[in-house]
């Protein structure tokens, strides 16, 4: 109930005032069935304007640690997501990709919206980043399409860092949907879903115009920070 609330009655309205989003392929979200919405992550705003565009209920895997962070701030974070339906995801261990995709298919099979990232984290630089194969192997194991989904602007009003976003406007991009059928029973070959995987991340790739980075984030963004730690002047 409370997420209803909070999509049509408070955040929702607020963010549409703010931002005056610019909506486009929003026809191509299912109106029923389950379905993956995939886009790229370029600010901890993605979070909220999405899923306040979609007619209807979008259910993320959000990461474990916005459930357990301390204090005030920590607990006010983790009653939010908890009220707007998101699902805690440990993204830690060898088992996290397994927990994550459980969680996900349990969303699909529910017949309805499960939104992903599929670079798996934010991106640091306003780059898009090599997917990871969750994503892929959730939508030939499920049979349901994916809808690709690019934000743009995003990065602009609330970089890594920046608490308080921007005032400016953004545009949220909806891709034709993409049917993988073609690989049903294939969930378990890597070869099939890194070319699914791939497939996804190209169509973003055109419905944003990033520039595209054949790593995934999360190592990069490891060995910059490693880098810093070797030579702290660079944080200058």
């Amino acid at each position: 109930m409370f997420y209803y609330v909070l999509k049509y009655v408070i955040l929702g309205p607020l963010l549409r005032l703010l931002f005056r989003p610019r909506i486009e392929g929003l026809e191509h979200i299912p109106e029923e069935g389950a379905a993956i919405v995939a886009g790229n992550h370029l600010s901890f705003s993605d979070h909220f304007l999405m899923p306040a565009i979609i007619k209807r209920r979008i259910t993320f895997l959000a990461k474990a640690e916005y459930f357990t962070g301390p204090g005030l701030k920590g607990r006010l974070t983790a009653a939010f997501f908890r009220s707007a339906g998101q699902i805690p995801v440990d993204r830690s261990g060898k088992e996290a990709g397994q927990a994550a995709i459980r969680e996900g298919l349990g969303v699909l099979n529910k017949g309805e919206l499960l939104g992903i990232y599929p670079e798996g984290t934010r991106s640091h630089d306003g780059r898009l980043y090599k997917g990871k194969v969750g994503v892929a192997v959730m939508a030939i194991k499920a049979q349901v399409p994916v809808v690709p989904c690019a934000m743009v602007g995003t990065f602009e009003i609330q970089p890594p860092g920046k608490v308080v976003p921007r005032i400016k406007r953004v545009t949220i991009r909806f891709g034709e949907p993409l049917d993988f059928s073609r690989y049903a029973g294939m969930e378990n070959q890597k070869a099939a879903i890194r070319a699914v995987t791939d497939e996804i991340i190209y169509a973003i790739l055109g419905l944003s115009g990033q520039e595209y980075v054949d790593e995934y984030a999360a190592k990069v963004k490891a060995g910059q920070a490693e880098q810093t730690k070797k030579f702290p002047r660079l944080r200058r």
